[in-house]
């Protein structure tokens, strides 16, 4: 079964508010194995919005709209599906009276423009809606299943696993969907998907998404089965081709961020990491510090940014910044030696260099361990920020290397 999700209200389409519901949606049915083909946005227009539901369903068996529901003029949901579907709209006196009761409960007084609450989709099931005054509404059309679903997360969430997610399974054939995410630090997008194409083309099931950021890029992998032994069958058997090509490219196939991954390795060896920044400003050890537990093996750093404080915290030499300057492979050695002798940990790492000018940047990554110093030097077009970014993502990828033992003495990377 096929799922698309319509968000409706006008203020999704503003900077002011996201639509969060369709990711809770896609995750709950994803976990029933319906995959989401499609999510829209529609403003609070009548005509709009049944168009959008027509459509929907020419192509997904389960259509599910959030937000609309409420009483006033602008919430058109209940009025744009019945117009979809060509079906009335029918008053429930019991709904009336349990609306009533809800407000006389809390001590206030109803507004006669409540009464729209009370309204269903002719053949609609009303779907009780404990901690809100708008019920939800559970449609069957001919093979299509509509859900009309009230917009704020707290009424939406319970209403959708209390009353949709049981309808959902005596309908639904028996299936699931599995994942696998692999994530490759420090390699082109183009590449990445020019060596892995001659295998995931080859496959309709599992379906292949390749996304792009900054110095890192991620393939999903995931599979439609009627059992999980079937779908984790198939992602071990076109994983596994794709794992031999990339080898220790991949960095993880669970889709984790690149420093959790270096923090379990850090764990694992009972070993401990400090960093030395400058031009990154302390953003490597706030990716650091955001992973729970990072306080097991992260000891700190030192926020270097001027020469002065190179000399004075890292205990870089002077004469070695005046000859060499700041943006150089021997500044970036002695800032990642003199932050292990200070901080005492296993392994320290430093960047140094130039975040922009607007076409790139210039980036020394120094990392200092138990076998000694060594430096590594990168290139990263763009703007400010994506130096900086991909800065601290060659540092963390760099030492990952050294600590799987993939990495010689030093490397220069130009992405």
């Amino acid at each position: 079964m096929n799922a698309e999700i319509i968000a409706v209200g006008s203020e999704l389409l503003t900077p002011q508010r996201i639509d969060t519901n369709s990711l809770h949606l896609t995750q709950e049915l994803n976990a029933l194995g319906i995959e989401v083909i499609r999510k829209t946005i529609v403003g609070d227009d009548r005509e709009r919005l049944a168009e959008s539901v027509r459509a929907a369903l020419l192509h997904a068996e389960v259509v599910v709209l959030t937000g609309g529901l409420g009483p006033t003029e602008d919430d058109v949901t209940r009025d744009a599906v019945a117009a979809a579907l060509g079906r009335s709209l029918e008053f429930r006196q019991e709904l009336f009276d349990a609306i009533a009761a809800r407000f006389a409960r809390m001590g206030r007084k109803m507004a006669e423009i409540n009464q729209r609450q009370a309204y269903l989709i002719a053949g609609a099931e009303a779907l009780p809606n404990p901690n809100g005054t708008a019920p939800g509404q559970w449609l069957e059309n001919g093979d299509r299943i509509v859900m009309l679903l009230p917009g704020p997360p707290r009424e939406m969430k319970p209403m959708f696993a209390d009353h949709c997610v049981p309808r959902l399974l005596r309908r639904m054939p028996p299936q699931v969907i599995r994942t696998r995410v692999y994530r490759i630090a420090m390699m082109p997008e183009s590449e990445v998907d020019q060596a892995i194409a001659p295998v995931y083309t080859r496959y309709s099931n599992p379906v292949t998404t390749v996304l792009a950021d900054i110095g890192d890029i991620q393939v999903h992998l995931r599979a439609r089965c009627t059992t999980t032994a079937e779908a984790e069958a198939l992602l071990e058997e076109m994983g596994s081709q794709i794992e031999r090509i990339l080898g220790d490219r991949i960095y993880t196939r669970e889709g984790e961020p690149l420093e959790a991954v270096v923090g379990k390795m850090l764990s694992a060896r009972g070993e401990t990491l400090s960093v030395v920044e400058s031009c990154t400003g302390g953003m490597l050890g706030e990716r650091i510090t955001s992973i729970p537990g990072s306080s097991g093996w992260f000891v700190g750093g030192l926020l270097t940014y001027s020469d002065a404080m190179k000399i004075e915290l890292a205990g870089v030499d002077a004469e070695l910044l005046r000859r060499r300057t700041a943006v150089s492979e021997e500044v970036a050695v002695a800032m990642a030696a003199g932050g292990r002798e200070r901080t005492g940990a296993t392994w320290t790492v430093a960047i140094t260099g130039y975040a922009g000018p607007p076409d790139g940047g210039e980036v020394f990554i120094g990392i200092a361990g138990p076998s000694g110093v060594s430096a590594s030097r990168i290139y990263a077009p763009g703007e400010r920020q994506r130096v900086r970014r991909m800065a601290t993502q060659a540092a963390l990828d760099l030492l990952r290397r050294k600590l799987f033992g993939v990495l010689g003495h030093s490397a220069s990377v130009t992405h």
